[in-house]
């Protein structure tokens, strides 16, 4: 008989005793042991089991488990005579940062606090074991909302003192979410507030602790060494593409494999690994993801479960905010190719702003892209560089952000469903006063700076316009942007999948008043442009009829637009 399919569950100990599905993943305590690393930090995309494994690791070390050999019998790990008995030999801090996303540091600080304060009152017991000195009781006491913030930095720090004194054993350290509060803080502009702060809170736990036998941090990204691990020489850091845990996290196609057999599903594998596989961390590729996998058990239908957990803000915004570049590579991730561009791993968020590349890297970290291949670009002349090729990770991915361009439009435009309508119907009439009914809203929106010029504001509508198209058409139209066809280049070309419908060239121009008097001129020039330039040449080579291929002109000047077709 199947197990019960569990949703939500992130304690291991729950898991366990409710029977309820799960992917035995106890290996992870074995290579992390016999790895020896100090300090180990692992980046993991959401909902990717990284709560779960440390719970898993506190049951396993924490001495308040124990004798709790029912939680691992049957298991990979219990097969190992040296590690049970290990079980249970080693005091545990365990804290998580997932619910630090406060709007202010202020709120960010004493939310950490309360995690702090939290760790002494559940070693309340140390108080009356007469372990401790006058001093040291004093300083447990004053653990509070109210306490200094050098008295919480140093917190862990002490906490591990107490308790390898008591139990004769130092102490493991599990920190889950350790970079929610950094994330929030770019989203809210406290970056800088929080930096110094965790810094010095990590410095005493990872760095100068001596009563520390080992720690786990994890996360979605790899923050920036020189941020807040800038005293950590003792890190070891395990990405995306590193080696490491590398099937730990997450289920290998092979575990996917054997659940659906389990649930009576195995006729759905192909539509599983179309929507969920598609993850590649180190050498290991189809990984998929637990959190749409455990869904799609429960629910046994395709939806995209993973791209609703959360908000996707962070990642909606860095494109939508993003230059002209990161717009043209997200189209054309959209149509299914790939880019290749230079990537940091390290996530330095004050440079999402002004660097492409850190945007590459917070997309692959949390999981919307994944890494085709990597590899060095190196020349003679001592020039070098890393190179990655990047893809949509999968379908229920692509659905996340069309999804997040819908919303979009959505926040700017309402129904953007009328303008595309309009524009099948050739209905100009329609299509303009909508436009301009929405244009300024539209503007801000596909922000392309922070100060855009008059200029600057068609190629702010254009990338988004063309976002929304690529979203809304897939179906029925290949969209095609800023490609080179005939003589010249085309603004946008929707190329019919069936070549017996229409076809559209759109033209955008700017108003420009040393040549042009009135702004239909300027829309005489975009159509006079289209055929001047053939850009109908692609089209008419795939077959379609001259007939079916519709021309528009767009011509802007300031937040007026028009649109006039041939």
């Amino acid at each position: 008989m199947a197990r019960t399919v569990g949703i939500g569950h992130q304690d291991f100990e729950t898991v366990r005793m409710k029977n309820t599905f799960y992917i035995d993943k106890t290996s992870l305590i074995r290579e992390w042991w016999e790895n020896e690393d100090a300090v180990t930090l692992i980046a993991r995309p959401r909902r990717f089991g990284k709560t779960l494994n440390m719970s898993m690791l506190e049951k396993f070390f924490s001495v308040e488990y124990a004798g709790r050999s029912e939680l691992f019998e049957g298991l990979d790990v219990w097969k190992d005579e040296k590690y049970r008995e290990l079980q249970g030999k080693y005091p545990v801090i365990f804290i998580s940062f997932a619910s630090v996303k406060e709007n202010t540091f202020e709120q960010a600080r004493e939310s950490i606090y309360r995690i702090l304060i939290d760790v002494y009152n559940k070693n309340q017991f140390l108080l009356k074991s007469g372990l401790l000195e006058e001093e040291e009781k004093r300083y447990f006491m004053n653990i509070s909302t109210d306490m200094s913030e050098t008295d919480a930095t140093i917190s862990l720090h002490k906490m591990s003192d107490f308790l390898s004194r008591y139990y004769k054993q130092k102490v493991i350290i599990l920190l889950d979410e350790y970079d929610t509060p950094m994330q929030e803080a770019y989203v809210n502009g406290y970056w800088d507030k929080i930096v110094s702060f965790i810094r010095a809170l990590f410095n005493s736990t990872f760095k100068t602790n001596p009563y520390l036998e080992r720690a786990i941090m994890t996360g979605i990204t790899r923050v920036s060494k020189e941020s807040i691990f800038s005293d950590l020489n003792n890190l070891e850091v395990v990405t995306t593409t590193s080696e490491k845990y590398a099937d730990k996290f997450g289920f290998t196609e092979a575990e996917v494999v054997q659940a659906l057999d389990e649930y009576g599903l195995d006729e759905r594998k192909a539509e599983v690994k179309q929507w969920y596989d598609g993850f590649t961390f180190g050498n290991k590729k189809d990984i998929y993801n637990p959190w749409s996998i455990i869904n799609y058990l429960d629910k046994k239908k395709v939806a995209p479960y993973w791209a609703n957990t959360s908000s996707n803000s962070l990642a909606g915004t860095v494109i939508r905010e993003g230059n002209v570049q990161t717009k043209e590579a997200f189209e054309t991730l959209l149509r299914g190719d790939s880019i290749i561009t230079e990537l940091d791993e390290q996530i330095v968020y004050g440079q999402l702003d002004l660097d492409e590349d850190a945007i590459w890297a917070l997309l692959v970290a949390s999981g919307y892209l994944k890494v085709k291949r990597h590899w060095i670009d190196a020349s003679q002349f001592g020039s070098w560089k890393q190179l990655y090729e990047l893809e949509l990770t999968n379908f229920e991915v692509r659905v996340t952000f069309a999804n997040i361009v819908r919303g979009w439009f959505a926040q700017a435009s309402g129904d953007y469903n009328a303008f595309i309508k309009a524009l099948l119907n050739d209905d100009t009439e329609a299509m303009n006063a909508y436009m301009n009914r929405v244009s300024q809203r539209i503007f801000s929106t596909f922000d392309v700076g922070k100060k855009p010029s008059e200029q600057s504001e068609p190629e702010r509508f254009y990338h988004g316009f063309v976002l929304g198209l690529m979203v809304e058409l897939i179906d029925q139209y290949e969209v095609k942007s800023n490609r080179e066809s005939g003589f010249g280049r085309y603004d946008v070309v929707l190329k019919p999948r069936d070549i017996r419908k229409k076809a559209m060239i759109l033209e955008f121009k700017v108003f420009n008043p040393n040549k042009e008097t009135v702004l239909e001129d300027t829309v005489k020039n975009a159509l006079k442009q289209i055929k001047e330039k053939n850009y109908a040449a692609e089209l008419l080579e795939a077959g379609i009829v001259k007939e079916n291929i519709k021309m528009y002109g767009f011509a802007f000047k300031g937040k007026k637009i028009l649109i006039c077709g041939e």
